[in-house]
C-alpha cells in the first residue's frame, strides 16, 4: 500500500517522521496566560499521537493579544516557566515533538471563550483595549480598536521577538507566527480590516509591510537550526478580502526572509461569510502557494480520511497536512491513518500492544479488510 503520508520530511534541522501535523487548537483553560494541568493533559495526549508535528495553542505574545481571558500567553517568566514543564514531560515521555504558535488576536481580543458564548467581554468582565490596522470593529457590537501607530507597531515586534527567545528556551522545536483567521496580522494582509492610507495599508504591497516586519524579526532570534512558519489565509472567503493571489504575494515575499513552511487556512477576517465546508476544502489554496513558492506547505481542512491525507501527499499537491478538531475526536487518528495504509505510526512502548497488528485476534474485520 501506499504510504506517502508516512514518508519523513525535513525542515532545517528538524527531521518530522511522517506528514501529519496537528494545528494548534485554544483551549480557553489557562489562568491569567499560565499554562495549567489541563495543557499537561492536553499536549501530553497529542505528544502521544504518533503525528509527526503537533502545535500547541495560539500562544498570546503580550496580555492584549490574547482572544480571551483563559487564552495561553508568553510573556514573562511565569508563563515561561508553566510551558516549559509542559514541555519538558511531553519531549519526556511523548513520540510526537512540539511546536508553538505565536500570535496577537488583534481586534478579535477581549473576547468570551467560545464554552461562555464567544463574543466582545464587558467592562463588567474585564474587557482591554484592542489593536487593529484600523479603527475598525470585526462586526457590530465589538470593540473598536485602536489604529495601530508606529509605537504600537514596535511594542508589538518586540513583544513576538521576546516570545520567540522564550519559545526556544523551552524547547519548542519549530514555531510558526499566526497570520490567519482575522487575528492581528491576518487583519494587516486583509482589505476587509487594513483601511490604511499609509505604507502599511493599500495594495497587498502595503498590506504585508508590519507581517513581514513581525516575522524577520522573529527570525532573526529563532534558532538557525529550527523551523519557523506561518499559518496564513488563502482567502478571506469574502469578496472584499484577501484573495490567493494575495496569499502568494506575501508567502513569495515571506520565502527569502527564512520562512521554512506555510501553514494554509482561511476565513476570520469577515463575520458575515462561510464557505461550504467538506473533506480538504482548502487544499487547492496550499496545493496553490506550494507550487508558488516550493517551499514545503500543510493543508487543513476537514482532512479525515486517511486515504484522502495520503493523496494530498501522494499527487504533489502538498507536503504535509494538519488536523485540528479530527484529533480531539480520533486522539490516535494517525494509528488509525497508518493502519489503514499499511505501515506503522511512531508510538509509545507503553501503548504499542494497542496497535492493531500487534493484536491481530482483536481486529480480525480489520485484519481481513486491510490485507
Amino acid at each position: 500500500m501506499s504510504a506517502n503520508l508516512f514518508s519523513p520530511i525535513s525542515l532545517r534541522g528538524l527531521t518530522l517522521a511522517n506528514r501529519i501535523v496537528v494545528a494548534p487548537m485554544c483551549q480557553y483553560s489557562a489562568v491569567d496566560g499560565v499554562a495549567t494541568d489541563w495543557h499537561m493533559i492536553h499536549c501530553g495526549q497529542l505528544a502521544l499521537s504518533g503525528a509527526g508535528l503537533a502545535f500547541i495553542e495560539a500562544t498570546g505574545v503580550e496580555p492584549r493579544g490574547r482572544i480571551s481571558p483563559g487564552c495561553v500567553g508568553l510573556w514573562d517568566d511565569e508563563t515561561e516557566v508553566a510551558l516549559k514543564r509542559v514541555v519538558d514531560a511531553c519531549h519526556l515521555h511523548g513520540v510526537t515533538p512540539l511546536g508553538i504558535q505565536l500570535g496577537h488576536a488583534g481586534r478579535k481580543a477581549s473576547a468570551y471563550a467560545p464554552q461562555g458564548g464567544g463574543g466582545p467581554l464587558t467592562a463588567e468582565d474585564g474587557a482591554w483595549e484592542t489593536l487593529g490596522p484600523s479603527a475598525i470593529a470585526f462586526d457590530d457590537g465589538w470593540h473598536t480598536p485602536k489604529a495601530m501607530d508606529r509605537a504600537d507597531m514596535d511594542t508589538v515586534i518586540t513583544a513576538f521577538v521576546d516570545a520567540a527567545k522564550r519559545s526556544a528556551r523551552i524547547g519548542f522545536v519549530a514555531a510558526e507566527l499566526h497570520c490567519a483567521h482575522g487575528y492581528l496580522l491576518s487583519s494587516f494582509l486583509s482589505p476587509i480590516a487594513n483601511r490604511r492610507n499609509d505604507a502599511y495599508g493599500g495594495d497587498i504591497q502595503g498590506r504585508m509591510k508590519f507581517p513581514l516586519e513581525v516575522f524577520e524579526a522573529t527570525r532573526a532570534v529563532w534558532p538557525e537550526d529550527r523551523p519557523l512558519g506561518v499559518r496564513m489565509n488563502g482567502v478571506d472567503w469574502d469578496d472584499r478580502g484577501l484573495t490567493i493571489d494575495d496569499a502568494i504575494a506575501f508567502s513569495k515575499a515571506l520565502e527569502p526572509l527564512g520562512c521554512d513552511f506555510f501553514d494554509i487556512s482561511g476565513g476570520g477576517n469577515s463575520a458575515q461569510v462561510r464557505p461550504d465546508l467538506g473533506p480538504g476544502y482548502q487544499a487547492s489554496h496550499a496545493a496553490a502557494v506550494e507550487a508558488a513558492t516550493g517551499v514545503p506547505t500543510m493543508a487543513v481542512g476537514m482532512i479525515r480520511d486517511p486515504k484522502l491525507a495520503d493523496s494530498l501527499i501522494k499527487d504533489g499537491n502538498v507536503s504535509m497536512v494538519a488536523l485540528a478538531r479530527g484529533l480531539l475526536y480520533e486522539p490516535k487518528w494517525p494509528w488509525r491513518a497508518a493502519f489503514e495504509l499499511g505501515v506503522e505510526p511512531p508510538m509509545p512502548a507503553q501503548h504499542g500492544r494497542g496497535f492493531p497488528t500487534k493484536w491481530r485476534h482483536a481486529f480480525p474485520e480489520l485484519m481481513e479488510a486491510n490485507k
